[in-house]
């Protein structure tokens, strides 16, 4: 028989035990060879050792939790903590809980699956700018926009400034309705998306309202200074070298940017040249800056994408063989 005391200092009790206890009873429900007992802000649990391990890695997932977001549903801790086999990893963790970048909202997590999204997590911890190349479906966004709200979450930095080339794509601008907003809109929808899956509705309305996250064409970037940011440049292969070179040059102080491209749906006028490939290649050696290079095998959306990524590879190497073997910089 073991006994080990958990300190719950860091949160408010009453999310975690829940109104009159009811939390902590399905605590209690879920580990029934264990004693667990509440005492103001800690936990006291007395059992086996091995069972002790399981519950405690459960109790500190859901501190977790309640540390990014303040609160959890009851429905969502027993999600936490159920399931039927006496096991740690369940939909909201694996065997590393650090490796959760952001929990969403219903208790959604979002973690870098691959090892190539693992490494662009890495880059951005120790780098202030970081280039993450490759095809569709590789989570270059998404996992940027999940760095950039847990810096935010952990006050690291005051705001969030999102940003795309609006590059017509078989339309022209002037030609659809609406106003300036509603016509740049569109372009700007992947970047709502991701955030829509990391911050409550209401929570992200507030940050829009009083420009703590900050959505807007690339062009709106220019004669500004970005300080105390996470900024990223989405699709930054639509941009040209001129408009590369100014958003490198906006980076202010205590500010990270993140730039994501693939050059393989460059969707420029064709007398128009993408700045991509020069800058990834011109800034390669500079300390402060990384290059991080996904591919198919990052592939996270329908099983089909990777498949269809590999198909338009293996074409294109046909069309273009003087280009040599997988490069993504081709045209």
């Amino acid at each position: 028989m073991t006994d080990t005391i958990i300190s719950l200092e860091t949160v408010n009790p009453i999310e975690f035990f829940g109104v009159n206890n009811g939390k902590l009873d399905l605590l209690k429900k879920k580990f029934p060879l264990l004693k667990i007992l509440s005492r103001g802000t800690q936990l006291k649990i007395s059992g086996a050792p091995e069972q002790i391990d399981i519950a405690k890695e459960k109790i500190d997932l859901i501190v977790q939790y309640l540390q990014r977001n303040g609160h959890l549903s009851e429905s969502y801790f027993e999600q936490i903590i159920g399931g039927d086999e006496a096991e740690v990893v369940d939909n909201f963790a694996d065997k590393n809980p650090n490796d959760i970048l952001v929990f969403g909202p219903n208790g959604k997590t979002v973690r870098a699956r691959t090892q190539n999204q693992k490494k662009l997590v890495h880059a951005a911890d120790r780098n202030d700018i970081v280039f993450a190349i490759g095809p569709a479906g590789t989570g270059k966004t998404y996992t940027a926009v999940a760095l950039a709200v847990r810096a935010l979450k952990n006050k690291l930095v005051k705001k969030i400034i999102l940003t795309r080339p609006a590059v017509e794509a078989g339309e022209s601008l002037g030609f659809l309705p609406g106003d300036l907003k509603e016509k740049i809109d569109p372009y700007l929808r992947p970047l709502y998306d991701a955030l829509d899956d990391m911050i409550p509705a209401d929570k992200l309305g507030y940050y829009m309202s009083t420009r703590t996250i900050e959505i807007a064409p690339l062009a709106y970037m220019r004669g500004r200074t970005l300080d105390n940011a996470f900024i990223i440049l989405d699709e930054a292969q639509n941009s040209n070298d001129l408009q590369l070179k100014m958003f490198l040059t906006r980076i202010g102080a205590n500010a990270k940017a993140i730039i994501t491209g693939d050059p393989t749906q460059i969707d420029l006028p064709r007398n128009m040249k993408s700045g991509l490939e020069k800058a990834s290649r011109i800034l390669k050696n500079i300390d402060g800056i990384a290059h991080i290079e996904l591919n198919e095998e990052d592939v996270v959306r329908h099983k089909l994408v990777k498949a269809i990524i590999k198909a338009y590879e293996k074409e294109k190497e046909k069309e273009e063989p003087e280009q040599g073997h997988g490069s993504y910089y081709r045209r």
